[in-house]
């Protein structure tokens, strides 16, 4: 670079053609927008000092025309129609010989050109009076052919030597040009021009070409474009940079689709993994920034993701390669609703269950009672209607389960009615609303031990199982310990079996899909023998965050409907119900239908009764009132009766309990006291109160 003269960057642009591409550009300086980046037509342009940029092509974007007399700027596009004059230069020409030299395009293609002379020329014994205009039509050899206007529209052509010396003007010609002639001529451009037949015909203009300049720069992606007329300063480094190699940063999506001769090769992190909260492995803190990886090949895997039962333990989620050795026995799935309990015998016909808790019975909302341990067998689904109707007078019909009920055999005689019987019960049909809430188990008889692939063939997703037996290949192995897991799903991911240029094999798979990085080949050697790779031992399972697990679930349930609602309650149904069921909720045992209503009220009255109500609470905390001392024959009269507010059997009671006739619209069930024994009471109060 020693001797190089840095120039701004739209001069350089602007002195290059397309034959002499491309050329390497160093930055010397400039900062513009008050930084290093820009966003230009949609393309992020970064200049900073010492930067290398490729020039690879040029094309003409618009014309900035400059007023020379205030500077003042504006521009015209490429395709402007208007034409223009050439401006002839204020300062004179010493010799014919400089003029014809400094003329801003070929002479063959600007002949003829008119100037004039401020004083005598004297050249082969012919004198030229000062002030005459003479017209250069052609050049031979050492002299210009040029015709002279006379007196009286007089003419001749007299050849004048190119070594002729005196003060040289230019003539205003008047041949036009076109905005696209001007800036396709590089000598044209570097003279002044004036509008023509316009308000600034008078106004002498420099016109600068900016150019669109298609360039390629250090470890970026593609090509950029940005405009020549930046303010920046470049220096012409081509010799010097001959094997430069531009390193262009590819997506992991992208090194996917190279070329499997490419692979091995040792690539240079250029960005690190932004979505680092899909993965919790041991391998993802070490890819950083400007870190080296060993790409082994590129392919597809076949996974499955596992999950851990939720437990007082934070869930875990791993991502298996069906590679992966161990060997698995089924467990039992559990369901906390009917809708999921549709869900999965859709997929496995004839689903068997258990019930694992009590669930009581709703007639309006029709719901079954269930008990823990029943067995039910799930047949089909089909549509109930509830016992209410609606407020048009229609029972709403709501999507039910229906199951078989298989009870247990109960132990007794084995004759041949209760045999039948038995059949039936075991045969008892129960509709089961599918947004009603449950507790069920799966029912299984299979003990077998299974491979991971074949349970994917085998059964349907999702399925509980547990690890057994580990895989031995791995050091070890995080699945063992758990008491079930749960197959969400199985996938066919793109991966790039990868590993670290000091363990390279130590193997582990990178789905292109969920890790979002850039790299960048490079040419460095393979840490390895030549002709000699190693035995890769591949890391199979893989931790997940739960945020991938949410991902995966809404890649795979985007067009799943929401589990059903349950229907709105009938206001004047349920009202109904309620004021039908309140007897039976009182008394413990349901009366026979046969018996009479008096016998009914009688046998409420003499079972044991509620104590008497406590007296009515005060709001305030004053002392209760002190009762006169009493006389000595008043006491003594007085016969202390015995406290009414503790209960006492039946058989006791001063009154008889027969007499009381029965409240039955009576919300409480306790029994009225009459004036004559309130009396009494009293009394038996007050002379306690007195002692």
């Amino acid at each position: 670079m020693a001797g190089t003269t840095a120039l701004p960057l739209q001069e350089f642009i602007a002195s290059l053609s397309k034959s002499c591409l491309p050329r390497i550009l160093q930055v010397c300086s400039g900062v513009y927008f008050q930084g290093s980046i820009y966003e230009l037509s949609g393309s992020e342009v970064c200049l900073s000092t010492g930067d290398l940029i490729k020039v690879i092509d040029i094309e003409p974007l618009s014309v900035c025309c400059v007023d020379v007399s205030n500077n003042e700027k504006f521009d015209l596009p490429i395709s402007h129609t208007g034409l223009f004059k050439v401006v002839p230069e204020q300062m004179p020409y010493s010799s014919m010989e400089e003029m014809l030299s400094l003329r801003p395009v070929g002479l063959e293609s600007c002949l003829p050109f008119t100037f004039t002379c401020s004083s005598k020329i004297t050249f082969d014994n012919f004198t030229l009076g000062a002030g005459r205009h003479l017209t250069v039509l052609s050049i031979e050899g050492a002299h210009a052919r040029c015709h002279v206007q006379g007196q009286q529209e007089s003419s001749a052509e007299v050849c004048v030597p190119l070594a002729a010396q005196g003060e040289f003007r230019e003539c205003e010609s008047e041949e036009c040009f076109t905005l696209r002639e001007v800036m396709s001529s590089p000598c044209l451009r570097s003279r002044r021009f004036r509008f023509i037949n316009t308000t600034k015909s008078e106004v002498p203009l420099i016109l600068c070409p900016v150019y669109q300049v298609h360039a390629i720069m250090n470890m970026r992606k593609h090509a950029v474009k940005f405009p020549s007329n930046l303010e920046v300063e470049v220096i012409d480094v081509t010799e010097m940079s001959q094997d430069l190699n531009f390193m262009t940063p590819l997506m992991l999506t992208e090194v996917q689709s190279q070329p499997e001769e490419s692979f091995p090769v040792v690539v240079e992190i250029v960005e690190s993994p932004e979505n680092r909260s899909l993965f919790k492995c041991s391998w993802l803190p070490e890819i950083r920034r400007s870190r080296h990886l060993v790409f082994h090949k590129t392919g597809t895997s076949a996974m499955v993701l596992l999950s851990s039962m939720k437990s007082k333990k934070t869930q875990q989620f791993f991502l298996v390669s069906q590679q992966y050795a161990g060997r698995f026995r089924r467990r039992p799935r559990e369901f906390d609703s009917v809708y999921k309990l549709h869900v999965a015998s859709i997929k496995e016909p004839g689903l068997k269950v258990s019930v694992t808790r009590n669930c009581e019975g709703d007639e309006e909302e029709g719901l079954p009672g269930l008990s823990v341990g029943e067995q039910l067998e799930v047949v089909r689904c089909e549509r109930m209607k509830l016992p209410c109707a609606s407020g048009k007078g229609e029972k709403p019909s709501v999507e039910t389960l229906l199951c078989h009920r298989l009870q247990e055999p109960d132990d007794g005689d084995d004759d041949d009615d209760d045999e039948e019987v038995k059949q039936e019960d075991e045969r008892e049909e129960v509709l089961l609303p599918v947004y009603m809430q449950g507790h069920f188990v799966e029912v299984l008889a299979d003990n077998k031990k299974y491979k991971l692939k074949d349970l994917g063939k085998e059964f349907n997703l999702p399925l509980d199982v547990k690890v057994v037996s580990r895989d031995t290949e791995l050091e070890t192995d995080p699945l063992v310990g758990f008491a079930s897991l749960r197959i969400e799903g199985a996938l066919l991911e793109p991966v790039i079996q990868a590993s670290f240029p000091n363990k390279p094999d130590r193997c582990f798979e990178i789905p292109t899909k969920w890790l979002s990085m850039s790299v960048s080949f490079t040419k460095d050697p393979l840490p390895w023998p030549v002709g000699r790779p190693p035995n890769c031992h591949m890391e199979r399972v893989t931790e997940m965050t739960d945020t991938f697990f949410y991902e995966f679930q809404k890649q795979g349930n985007e067009d799943a409907a929401p589990p059903p609602r349950p229907p709105k309650p009938n206001l004047s149904c349920s009202q109904s119900l309620k004021s039908s069921s309140k007897p039976s909720k009182k008394s413990k045992h349901r009366p026979d239908k046969s018996v009479p209503t008096k016998e009914i009220a009688d046998l409420t009255l003499n079972s044991k009764r509620r104590p008497a109500p406590p007296p009515p609470d005060t709001s305030d905390d004053l002392p209760p009132p002190v009762i006169p001392r009493k006389h000595t024959d008043e006491i003594t009269s007085a016969k202390a009766l015995p406290n009414t507010y503790i209960q006492r059997e039946p058989a006791k009671t001063t009154v008889p309990l027969c007499e009381v006739e029965a409240d039955v619209d009576s919300d409480h069930d306790y029994e009225t006291v009459d004036d004559t024994l309130f009396e009494m009471m009293k009394k038996a109060q007050e002379s306690v109160m007195f002692y």
